[in-house]
């Protein structure tokens, strides 16, 4: 038994190396040209040679004879007998697309699928046979030259095994049996399948049948889950690769199956054989449409991802050593408990304070330990900006820069969906083509940079560009035309970006597998919203935007104003809060004798009543008696009425829809050193059940 968890251990240390060689092999490939210096080359074969042999060590055969002419490929280069090229880099990254897949499967414990790697194994021997120019001479004639070199750093996630397109006549077949078994993170990357299946019905007659069998009970049910797995048939001769075309955006959070179903035998078959058969992929496959995350996340890996953490040793020892601290204080304490002397009060108290700060000291140890750099989530850019680039026909640079900075591992895994989004909008979106570029006197090579880094008590994360920038004009013509503004309206610069977030908004004419289906921004907000966080825009027309998000270090520690309403106490984050004032008559008034306003400098702000929300009685109801809470979500702010402002204070965050369900308004709840509970507003849901409530009769000030 002991052996066998010891061979655990190990088989799991080569797991996480291999993909740590991977991530390596990626990040020097974005970098690789007719240029590069062998120590680039060195470092990518070393890490395809360990992986080879460590795969070949624990009996996983598919992987080393792979990976082994993978790195044949990589010395002939290395030792200058062949020039590095863009048709053979493009291989070698999907070659480790492939590897990553198979590798998933053994750390699962599931059979390795070899299909990408036959595929790619044909297109590998074909690169072989060619003799290429020596590793002075320029690349190959005829070549893609390769894509701007990108800034990278630490680890990406998983890719997807490439599609490669089945290769049938037309003539020879009447249709395509398609699998469809989406990962139940679908809805959560704002893809909605009814949208595929009605682009597959605009290229045939479409048999939709759904399996249901993992549907949960209703009260189990999570709306923000995909439960569902499609059988589709599709009666329409049409090529593979245009099929593919309609699951491309979803190709990196689903398992999906091709299968041409054939008017007769399928060729090279007798009758007997029968039709519908899978045929054996082509040797050269195509080239990797964008990637950004693993087509399946299998109950190992997701377990694997959300169950470690990788902790410094110096955290640790920290850690080690407060507890140690915190043991000796609780000795000094203990006595106390056995023997009582008035005379020793002063050293009850010494004792007391210790314990105070072992205690604070303990729970910051803690928390830096689920502090992971965000270079974790950046890490997957590079190889999303180098294939994204590729498609959509521009030259863009990629710098990253802050990937050392921390924040929670929650945080983190959360925020990464948003940041795909927002960097796929800037490259279809904001990022011009070449030509438009020289045009307009810039580089014909644009720039994205991703930076991070900390401001007071939180992150900021910002996604710039130096494309065209929003075109105000356009985007409020758009809204005007969808009825989502007046007519005669004016706005501010902040309120026409703001209209990009709106739920159905979207200035694209065509719609396309990136863009013009009019989802997206709005999920992105909200998702940053849920993590306590808030979104701003800056665009100047044709110089470029800047979107910034800013958000809490950890989900799971407060920085926050308790206030108090009647006999009951609340805690409002202050990352909301702007300011607290004392109303006076004369700047309050209403509208319509519904809505009550406070006149804040330049603006009017909706005043909410918590004591009429939770339906509590105040100390008083004249507001001018009473104080008032500025707070702000999303550029909208509103004033919060409340008794009395208490202390300042980092308050841990406890679910409310564990024990009890969601109320709407509180975030949750906290419990105070005297044992009483305090609940935690929801400042954006508070905002957002204002607007419900007054049925867009006014409008929140900015």
């Amino acid at each position: 038994m002991t052996l066998d968890l010891e061979m655990e251990e190990i088989i799991k240390v080569f797991f996480e190396e291999s993909f740590e060689g991977l991530d390596a092999m990626e990040s020097g490939l974005l970098t690789l040209d007719a240029t590069a210096d062998r120590e680039t080359i060195n470092t990518i074969f070393r890490a395809a040679h360990s992986i080879k042999g460590g795969a070949g060590t624990f009996g996983f055969m598919e992987i080393a004879e792979f990976t082994h002419s993978v790195e044949t490929l990589l010395d002939e280069m290395r030792n200058g007998q062949r020039a590095v090229s863009a048709d053979a880099v493009q291989v070698l990254l999907q070659s480790v697309d492939v590897i990553r897949e198979m590798t998933q499967s053994a750390q699962a414990k599931q059979p390795i699928v070899t299909v990408g790697a036959d595929a790619l194994s044909g297109e590998l021997a074909r690169i072989l046979a060619q003799k290429g120019p020596i590793a002075a001479a320029p690349a190959a004639a005829g070549t893609a030259a390769a894509p701007p070199p990108v800034v990278a750093a630490g680890t990406a996630p998983p890719k997807p095994v490439p599609q490669a397109p089945i290769n049938v006549a037309l003539d020879s077949i009447s249709g395509w049996r398609i699998e469809f078994v989406p990962d139940p993170t679908l809805f959560k990357t704002c893809n909605d399948p009814l949208r595929i299946f009605a682009e597959l019905a605009g290229l045939g007659r479409l048999e939709v049948t759904a399996h249901v069998e993992q549907l949960p009970l209703l009260q189990a049910l999570d709306p923000s889950h995909c439960y569902l797995s499609w059988s589709l048939v599709l009666h329409a001769a049409v090529e593979h690769s245009r099929i593919i075309e309609v699951f491309d955006w979803v190709e990196t959070v689903s398992k999906i199956s091709y299968e041409p179903v054939y008017v007769g035998p399928k060729p090279g078959e007798s009758s007997a054989a029968g039709a519908g058969a899978v045929p054996v992929a082509p040797a050269r496959p195509a080239p990797l449409a964008e990637s950004a995350a693993a087509p399946v996340v299998t109950p190992a890996k997701a377990g694997s991802d959300a169950g470690s953490i990788r902790v410094a040793t110096e955290k640790v020892d920290a850690l080690i050593n407060l507890v140690g601290e915190l043991v000796i204080t609780q000795s000094m304490l203990g006595r106390f408990a056995e023997k009582y002397d008035p005379e020793d009060l002063e050293s009850l108290r010494r004792g007391l304070i210790q314990l105070a700060r072992n205690t604070r000291e303990l729970q910051e140890s803690v928390m830096q330990i689920r502090m992971l750099p965000i270079g974790f989530s950046f890490n997957r850019f590079p190889r999303l900006v180098h294939d994204l680039s590729r498609k959509l026909g521009k030259k863009v640079e990629l710098k990253l820069c802050g990937e050392n900075t921390e924040l929670d591992k929650t945080v983190l895994e959360k925020i990464g969906d948003p940041l795909v989004h927002l960097v796929r909008n800037a490259l279809d979106h904001g990022m011009e083509l070449p030509e438009k570029r020289l045009a307009a006197g810039k580089s014909e090579t644009g720039t994205l940079e991703l930076n991070a880094f900390h401001e007071g008590g939180s992150i900021i994360i910002e996604v710039k560009d130096d494309g065209a920038g929003l075109n105000k004009a356009r985007i409020l013509g758009k809204a005007r035309e969808r009825g989502l503004i007046e007519p005669d309206a004016q706005l501010t610069d902040d309120q026409i970006y703001n209209l990009i977030f709106v739920a159905g908004f979207s200035t694209a004419d065509q719609v396309s597998d990136l863009s013009g289906r009019g989802v997206g921004m709005d999920v992105v907000r909200r998702n940053i919203n849920d993590l306590g966080g808030t979104v701003q825009i800056f665009s100047s027309e044709g110089v470029g935007s800047t979107i910034r998000i800013r958000l809490p270090l950890t989900l799971a520690i407060l920085e926050g104003q308790v206030l108090r309403v009647g006999k009951e106490i609340y805690v409002a984050s202050l990352v909301s809060i702007i300011e607290t004032v004392q109303p006076t008559r004369e700047h309050l008034s209403s509208v319509a004798g519904r809505s009550e306003l406070f006149k804040h400098r330049d603006s009017y702000l909706p005043i909410i009543r918590l004591h009429d929300l939770f339906d509590i009685e105040p100390d008083s109801r004249d507001i001018s008696k009473g104080l008032l809470v500025v707070v702000e979500s999303d550029g909208r702010r509103v004033s919060v009425l409340v008794d009395e402002l208490l202390a300042q204070q980092q308050v841990v965050i406890k679910s409310l829809e564990t024990n009890f369900k969601h109320v709407p308004g509180l975030a949750g709840a906290t419990i105070h050193g005297d044992g009483t509970v305090a609940l935690i507003l929801d400042i954006p849901g508070l905002i957002s059940n204002f607007l419900e409530r007054q049925s867009g009769r006014i409008e929140l000030a900015a």
